[in-house]
């Protein structure tokens, strides 16, 4: 008498088990890795944050740039030469009056 017993597939079995544990880690990693999307749009918004900080300090070096052009000596602006001699020195014009 012939038994006939079919043996579990454990080879495929360990093929899809390998196959399905990869395909989880490489789904992982490209999400979370370190060039995952989470990382892509953390660095995305650092970069906005650092442009935009960049945009106010070249506003504030082009303003400073100005104000020293204003005062050098090829050019010399005299309202702007008063208003610094009044706001850093105190000094005041005789039409003034001063409210404390």
């Amino acid at each position: 008498m012939m038994v006939s017993g079919k043996r579990p597939p454990i080879g495929a079995l360990i093929y899809f088990a390998v196959a399905f544990t990869a395909a989880g880690y490489f789904a992982f990693a490209a999400v979370q890795g370190d060039y995952g999307i989470f990382r892509r749009v953390q660095v995305e918004a650092e970069a906005r944050e650092l442009r935009a900080e960049r945009d106010q300090l070249q506003a504030q070096l082009d303003t400073l740039k100005n104000k020293t052009r204003r005062l050098s000596d090829a050019y010399l602006d005299l309202d702007l030469l008063s208003q610094q001699a009044r706001d850093v020195l105190g000094y005041l014009r005789p039409d003034e009056v001063v409210i404390r």
